[in-house]
């Protein structure tokens, strides 16, 4: 008889195959971002480093004046500090006029057949073949006072260096991959022996007979569950599902009841709409102890088409409605972008047109029309807000919110370079432009627009958010259950299975600055309006933003 390895022995030997595998694999994935990063970064360093150097004084005088020797003088010193491969000036015969490496190569024409674009007067990034081997190299145009491309200048790294770079990477890589494994061998062979001691020693064979009963329950185990016989009596009951419907017995205790006697269930709960022998039923509202719920049915059959029993799995609905909403917030986030989008559009299409007509006058004076307050709102945004993303939301708020007609103020001392470590970039968006919107649409609904204020500041160890406008302003009564989930002034447009997707957006901002430890505060604004006002302190430490 062939001897079979023990299961331990079997996962044991599994678990390191695996983890061998899984470190190979991670290796590899490491290396190509860890390659591919190192080529954009060098290929930026190389961008700026021509870049700067085509803009050097003096340097488009020697060029236009072909003199060698001058250019040599003036770039040396920069080569000297620089880490580039080599640095190459060349006129727009794509003729040498100096080359750091290779001084015999001066008045040879540049290798590489890139220069194309460089002679349009663009600056670009390219990978190619030159005179000292293939590098990753950039090559910026040398303007003249007229603005007339008169050279380039070429900045580079060789692929050897950049190999020398990652070899390094990975050989320190594979020294921490080599001590993870050893690591993973002892935490393995630990694993499976004391998984063989919690399994009283069986084989999975032996523990497959005592879990087949339950196989159709596994398949639903991260909602509440709950499982009836064919005479409605409860079987089986989860933790989730007695928590969720605030049942306090223990499962022991609720095992054999009448499923009437243990949950209270809408009408027509067993009838055939929720039901179906053949296919089970899925996504259908209930009431579940005064909870509306989204169920799952599927049925247990010992025997095909033989009904013997039902599985329920439910999820509350509310989770249905918060996921809808915010899917409505990305939603107006892309409504914003495309509103960018068309305007521009239209801007740029006007410009083409005056220019097509040699209307140049009337083009300059229609740009500082059209850029002068966007310029100022971009200059503003971007000097006193770090975040990137932020700055997006900002200007596509701005820019949302002057299409319907209502102007975004910003407050002069605005700044943030850096937020609470207990609130996240989303998080801090989904604040503010929830508080935006609302802003926007209490303005909307006022007689007369007015403007809607924004500060924001991170003074004084707290982010300060202040929102204030002069719409509608809000009822003392209302003020108490402002922030509550399902409330709203709004008209309700859902559904059945997703609800309403308004009632939300504060539920979620006073959800966001209560994890982080902060409070809002909704005052009245003069002489008409609400102000709403939003305090987080900041931690010992903190993260950029």
């Amino acid at each position: 008889m062939k001897r079979r390895l023990p299961f331990q022995v079997k996962l044991f030997l599994s678990l390191v195959f695996f983890s061998c595998l899984l470190l190979a694999l991670l290796g590899a994935i490491l290396f190509h971002f860890i390659d591919r990063q190192l080529h954009h970064d060098l290929g930026q360093r190389a961008r700026v480093q021509a870049s700067e150097i085509a803009l050097m004084p003096g340097l488009a005088d020697k060029v236009a004046a072909r003199d060698i020797t001058g250019i040599a003088r003036l770039i040396q010193p920069l080569r000297a500090e620089s880490d580039a491969s080599y640095i190459v000036i060349g006129d727009t015969r794509e003729q040498h006029l100096y080359h750091s490496e290779s001084p015999e190569r001066l008045n040879l024409p540049m290798i590489g057949g890139d220069n194309a674009e460089v002679l349009k007067g663009k600056t670009i990034i390219s990978v190619r073949k030159g005179g000292i081997g293939v590098s990753l190299r950039s090559k910026a145009p040398i303007f003249n006072a007229q603005h007339q491309v008169i050279g380039i200048v070429s900045v580079g790294y060789l692929t050897s260096y950049i190999a020398n770079i990652n070899a390094r990477i990975l050989w320190q890589a594979g020294l921490y991959g080599i001590g993870l494994l050893l690591l993973l061998f002892i935490f393995s062979w630990l694993f499976t022996r004391n998984l063989k001691k919690q399994m009283f020693r069986l084989e999975p064979k032996d523990i497959a007979q005592l879990v087949l009963q339950q196989k159709a329950l596994l398949e639903a185990m991260y909602e509440g569950i709950f499982a009836v016989n064919a005479e409605k009596q409860l079987i089986l009951i989860n933790r989730a599902a007695r928590e969720m419907l605030d049942i306090r017995q223990s499962e022991k205790e609720l095992i054999g009841k009448p499923l009437d006697e243990v949950l209270q269930t809408s009408p027509g709960f067993f009838s055939q709409r929720y039901a179906s022998i053949s296919s089970g039923s899925h996504d259908q509202i209930a009431v579940l102890n005064h909870r509306e719920v989204i169920v799952n049915r599927v049925a247990i059959e010992v025997e095909p088409n033989v009904e013997s029993g039902w599985v329920y799995s439910f999820r509350d609905k509310n989770d249905i409605n918060t996921l809808s909403s915010q899917l409505s917030q990305i939603k107006r986030y892309a409504d914003n972008l495309r509103i960018m989008r068309h305007e521009q559009l239209n801007w740029t299409a006007t410009l083409v047109g005056l220019l097509q007509m040699k209307h140049y006058d009337e083009a300059i004076r229609y740009i500082q029309a059209q850029s002068d307050g966007a310029q100022k709102v971009l200059d503003f945004v971007s000097a006193r807000f770090t975040s990137p993303a932020l700055c997006g939301l900002l200007l596509g708020k701005y820019v949302s919110a002057r299409e319907k007609g209502v102007e975004l103020l910003f407050d002069p001392a605005c700044q943030l370079t850096h937020i609470p470590l207990t609130l996240n970039e989303t998080e801090l968006m989904s604040v503010i432009g929830n508080l935006l919107d609302n802003a926007v649409d209490a303005t909307l609904k006022a007689p007369v627009p007015a403007a809607v204020e924004l500060y924001i500041s991170d003074r004084n160890q707290e982010l300060l958010i202040e929102v204030a406008d002069r719409g509608c302003g809000v009822d003392d009564a209302m003020k108490p259950h402002i922030f509550q989930q399902g409330f709203s002034s709004k008209p309700d447009t859902g559904n059945e299975i997703t609800g309403s997707e308004h009632g939300i957006g504060l539920f979620l901002v006073a959800g966001y600055i209560d994890k982080a430890g902060g409070n809002i505060e909704i005052t009245d604004n003069a002489p008409q309006g609400t102000i709403f006002t939003v305090f987080i302190p900041f931690k010992p430490s903190v993260r950029q933003g």
